[in-house]
């Protein structure tokens, strides 16, 4: 017995691979079923090619079903001949769709933390960029200063420098821990003397 393969086109929002399944399974048994989906979002594409065990029942249903409507959408169901017939169209059949969290992955890619080489490239082309840009206004005659990315990186740099500094001077001063010790034993001692 001949396994028989249609193509349902123009299917509505609502009408999934379950809902699919059960309603075409009162034809005859559906072996395979496999809904186009956008790899993205997971949204369906309209589209899809159901299986039967029998191609005699696979003819049946694209007489039955083409122009049938259904929430206000008239279908499209053909019968799809052998030689027409790929084995990857049939990749995914039969599963449930989930689709990649690809928002997640570019939050990931976007937020994990740079390497000093990586932010050092990044910085050189944002100071490339911005020496372009001051030529090309030199070029039209347009005098015109702002500080820009590499008034920034000046900046970060003696503030790098500052913190430093001040590392080292706090760290030859004494320490803070003691006095703080003995300011908390003081206000015990005069906890007590007036219980």
């Amino acid at each position: 017995m001949k396994r028989g393969v249609i193509y349902l086109g123009r299917i509505p929002h609502g009408f999934y691979e379950n809902e699919m399944k059960s309603y075409f399974s009162q034809f005859g048994t559906v072996t395979r079923l496999k809904l186009y989906r956008n790899k993205k979002t997971g949204k369906s594409k309209h589209f899809a090619f159901i299986e039967f065990a029998c191609d005699e029942v696979a003819q049946i249903v694209a007489e039955t079903m083409d122009n049938y409507s259904l929430c206000n959408r008239l279908l499209r169901c053909k019968v799809v001949p052998e030689e027409k017939i790929n084995p990857m169209m049939w990749i995914g059949a039969n599963k449930e769709f989930k689709p990649k969290p690809y928002i997640k992955e570019i939050m990931m890619k976007h937020n994990k933390k740079k390497t000093p080489e990586e932010q050092k490239k990044h910085i050189d082309n944002l100071l490339k960029k911005e020496n372009k840009k001051r030529k090309k206004l030199e070029e039209f005659g347009i005098d015109y200063e702002f500080p820009g990315y590499e008034a920034f990186v000046k900046r970060k740099k003696t503030d790098q420098q500052e913190s430093v500094d001040s590392t080292s001077k706090s760290a030859e001063s004494k320490p803070i821990k003691s006095k703080l010790k003995n300011k908390n034993k003081k206000s015990k001692e005069k906890i007590k003397n007036k219980g």
